[in-house]
């Protein structure tokens, strides 16, 4: 297979169609805590802004400038963060980490939809790019719960 045809199939239909439709885009008016990550490789940009409420993710929202992949993922954890301590998103990040990176299975529920990035493992320039929202999401609740212990 030739490498066009190969990224024809990395960007599937089901992977632009999420990075077309990212929950919870855009940023929050006075959030708890805020975190930017950049991959220095392609140059993609996450920003993570969260409320938080007794350990959990109340509000959430995310400035997604990543390529398809990163955009992806950013969607599946967009339709998921909601509701969810630090503990389960990092659960998550080193799952999806683990598939992209060791040949493990794609996470389980709530980041199951993840599944969907495997084909990318062979893609190790874009694996930074994906994991930038869980990894923004992770330091946003960090900067949370400093903010919180500060005040």
């Amino acid at each position: 297979m030739s490498d066009a045809q190969d990224l024809i199939q990395l960007y599937s239909k089901r992977i632009l169609a999420l990075a077309a439709d990212i929950p919870h885009s855009g940023r929050l008016d006075a959030p708890d805590g805020t975190a930017m990550k950049r991959s220095p490789l392609c140059g993609s940009t996450v920003t993570v802004d969260v409320r938080m409420d007794q350990g959990r993710v109340a509000d959430f929202a995310q400035d997604v400038k990543a390529c398809a992949l990163g955009q992806a993922s950013a969607a599946v954890l967009g339709a998921v963060a909601v509701g969810r301590t630090r503990d389960e998103i990092v659960a998550g990040r080193d799952a999806l980490k683990a598939m992209l990176k060791e040949n493990a299975p794609p996470p389980p529920a709530p980041f199951d939809g993840l599944a969907v990035l495997e084909p990318a493992k062979d893609y190790k320039n874009r694996h930074a790019s994906i994991l930038l929202a869980y990894d923004a999401a992770i330091d946003a609740i960090d900067a949370a719960d400093a903010k919180a212990s500060a005040g």
